[in-house]
């Protein structure tokens, strides 16, 4: 385990406090779509993981643990004593495994787009990128995590939003990115979820690779008291896009949707 780090952050917004953990490859503005509504009601804090965006890094070889202490270290300087965690995608597993070594900190808790029972077969392909990645390098092999993360009518309506999704990537230090990738590969969440106290949100998109079906996604969890919602018509970075765009004309759905629950 390698000491914390001072990992870069923002802070937006007034209520409850949520902090948000971005994915593999990405940066805090990965919720620039959603900060205009969530910041109405939440002093938000969005930050670069280590190794991302203006965060440093100390150690490339770094652990899931790791990144849930330098959330635990931005808490502590933000002086925020409790608040509600979430995250996507990587970040979806850096909340819930906070929740448990932090529990007193803790409000609740919200798995966005995360992977947990992940079928032998999932797991091998995200293997397989990775070990192209590491063959060849990750530049040439993005058009696989492409067709992932959007699906086909995303990409043609959206093509500079998908350009800017990749240039994160690519600009990341590829060891960094491939430590990141091989710790949402290799983490297998579905032992200790169990063991989370707090009220969870669980969120996925309908075209997620990694979505087990809808009755199977809340239950196999086996997260007490959690409530789950498929987005239709999304895939993985459904925050990433334009649907967010009238979210004014929405907020009451929004409230009934997510809002309240966190």
């Amino acid at each position: 385990m390698s000491e914390a780090v001072d990992c870069d952050y923002s802070i937006q917004g007034s209520g409850p406090a949520l902090f948000l953990s971005h994915g593999i490859g990405a940066a805090k503005n990965a919720w620039r779509f959603l900060l205009p509504v969530l910041s109405k009601h939440f002093t938000v804090v969005t930050y670069d993981l280590r190794g991302h965006g203006n965060s440093p890094v100390n150690n490339k070889n770094f652990s899931l643990d790791d990144l849930v202490l330098d959330l635990e270290k931005i808490r502590k300087k933000t002086k925020i004593e409790n608040a509600h965690f979430a995250g996507h995608s990587l970040g979806g597993m850096i909340a819930p495994a906070y929740s448990i070594k932090f529990p007193n900190r803790v409000l609740s808790v919200g798995l966005l787009s995360t992977v947990a029972g992940r079928s032998d077969d999932d797991k091998n392909n995200v293997l397989k990128i990775i070990s192209e990645m590491e063959t060849t390098s990750v530049e040439q092999t993005l058009q696989k995590l492409t067709t992932r993360w959007f699906t086909d009518e995303f990409i043609e309506e959206n093509p500079d939003l998908v350009k800017i999704r990749l240039k994160q990537v690519i600009d990341t230090d590829p060891e960094v990115f491939l430590n990141v990738f091989k710790i949402y590969a290799n983490t297998e969440m579905i032992t200790w979820l169990k063991n989370i106290s707090k009220p969870c949100l669980l969120m996925t998109g309908e075209h997620d690779a990694q979505t087990a079906d809808w009755e199977d996604y809340l239950v196999s969890w086996g997260v007490v008291g959690a409530t789950a919602f498929f987005l239709l018509g999304f895939t993985a970075n459904y925050f990433q896009g334009s649907f967010m765009d009238d979210a004014d004309e929405k907020e009451n759905e929004e409230d009934e949707c997510g809002v309240e629950m966190w």
